[in-house]
């Protein structure tokens, strides 16, 4: 199995920036993506970035050229950049791990082998 820790999220004004980070464990060598989601209150969880294990990253289009993410390696950590943060991006970011879906199945994907907690980034006008 493999367990998936989220970092403390935030709360910024619209413009900022913040950083999330996921630490993985367990049988992380199996994981073919790895990615993050948010739900938003009233609406349904969405995919918002996922990167495979060659690297080659998948993005919404809510947030790309604002969001980037990236994995270290050696450390199993998984993070998103987000920059110029918008009211809308207020949700619960979900770290999600898969042993076979590719970063693009990923973010469009409804089941995730795996999943963590959730942290909450508010962004404020």
């Amino acid at each position: 199995a493999v367990q998936l820790v989220e970092s403390a999220g935030g709360s910024v004004q619209a413009g900022g920036s913040l950083r999330l980070s996921c630490a993985a464990s367990g049988y992380t060598y199996s994981l073919r993506s790895m990615g993050w989601f948010r739900q938003a209150p009233g609406k349904d969880r969405e995919g918002v970035a996922a990167i495979d294990n060659d690297g080659t990253t998948s993005y919404a289009d809510s947030v790309k050229g604002r969001f980037t993410i990236s994995k270290d390696n050696a450390k199993n950590t998984l993070y998103l950049q987000m920059n110029s943060l918008k009211p809308e991006d207020t949700a619960m970011y979900f770290c999600a791990a898969d042993l076979g879906q590719n970063s693009e199945e990923l973010i469009h994907a409804i089941s995730v082998d795996y999943w963590g907690k959730g942290t909450l980034v508010t962004i404020s006008s």
